[in-house]
């Protein structure tokens, strides 16, 4: 009888361990699986491992933690596991491309966006901060370029107008295990994936996100900054000063035409909500966070400033 097929998976952050549970029950031999070195995470900065390698030592497979795999040492202690194909998604570290050619049928990447748009660190989140009507997942075999190796499998999902940062990392990652485990099963079954090349235009970069995006600037529309607060929930979290307040800002809606006063002016008090003026519309928010606080409903801060517990 024929081996099984031999895999390494290699991911980091939660948005890959659905993907390393597809890889699991593909019927695939999971021969390791590699993940960034632990880091200091939490108040106390202790070592902390990877929800990957978490997953991994649940199912007892060899957990492999490189610096780098740039190093000669690193890539033979990849190739000793004899890999038939090399599972990558959201790992954080290149892959060079002595790596990329080491398995008899490559590396292939779930992508959590439609290529060729919004290649880079952070589609996800881009892809609501410009408003995109759709996004998803496509399983792209890897080259050297960054995310421009041709696809494989996409699947596609709409971005609703109560989609999160959040929400949608869930989301993108369930659909990329189930677009994996649909690639696994064709190639198990003998079946040959055909690359689709990407297209020339309508190329976008996904830079990663800095905190200092998440600071809300009232000269904008309200539509964008709505989008902002959508996208960095749960990180960065959007933030502004607000009746002379910092506040991290949660929940928000636009509120387009309604009538509004100066950029950043609270111009209606709601019971529920606060709206705030933009150069476009006003933007209604309905969660806040004061400094050192944790998230509350809008009504609950009115009511603490009334109490005189105000900033």
């Amino acid at each position: 009888m024929p081996r099984p097929l031999r895999l390494v998976f290699a991911g980091t952050p939660e948005f890959a361990v659905p993907s390393l549970r597809a890889c699991l029950a593909s019927g695939a031999e999971v021969v390791a699986v590699y993940t960034q070195p632990d880091r200091p995470a939490g108040r106390g900065r202790k070592l902390a491992a990877s929800p990957v390698k978490q997953a991994a030592l649940a199912a007892n497979v060899p957990v492999e933690q490189p610096e780098t795999l740039r190093d000669a040492g690193a890539r033979a202690r990849l190739a000793a596991h004899a890999p038939d194909l090399v599972v990558v998604v959201a790992y954080g570290l290149i892959l060079p491309k002595a790596v990329l050619a080491l398995p008899r049928l490559g590396c292939w990447n779930v992508h959590a966006s439609l290529l060729p748009r919004w290649r880079g660190a952070a589609p996800i989140q881009r892809a609501i901060l410009a408003g995109d009507a759709e996004t998803g997942v496509d399983l792209m075999q890897m080259e050297a370029g960054l995310d421009t190796g041709p696809v494989l499998l996409e699947a596609r999902t709409p971005i609703t107008p109560e989609d999160t940062g959040g929400s949608l990392h869930d989301r993108l990652a369930e659909l990329g295990a189930r677009t994996l485990a649909d690639g696994l099963a064709r190639v198990l079954r003998g079946e040959t994936l055909m690359p689709i090349p990407q297209r020339a235009e309508g190329i976008e970069y996904a830079h990663k996100l800095d905190k200092a995006e998440a600071r809300l600037d009232w000269n904008e529309p309200a539509l964008a900054l709505a989008r902002k607060v959508r996208a960095f929930d749960p990180w960065p979290v959007a933030e502004a000063v607000i009746d002379g307040e910092r506040l991290r800002i949660w929940a928000a809606q636009a509120v387009v035409g309604a009538a509004g006063g100066a950029p950043g002016e609270v111009v209606a008090r709601h019971r529920d909500a606060i709206d705030v003026a933009t150069a476009a519309g006003v933007l209604r928010i309905t969660e806040v966070q004061r400094e050192g606080g944790r998230r509350i409903a809008v009504r609950d801060w009115l009511n603490a400033r009334r109490d005189g517990v105000a900033a």
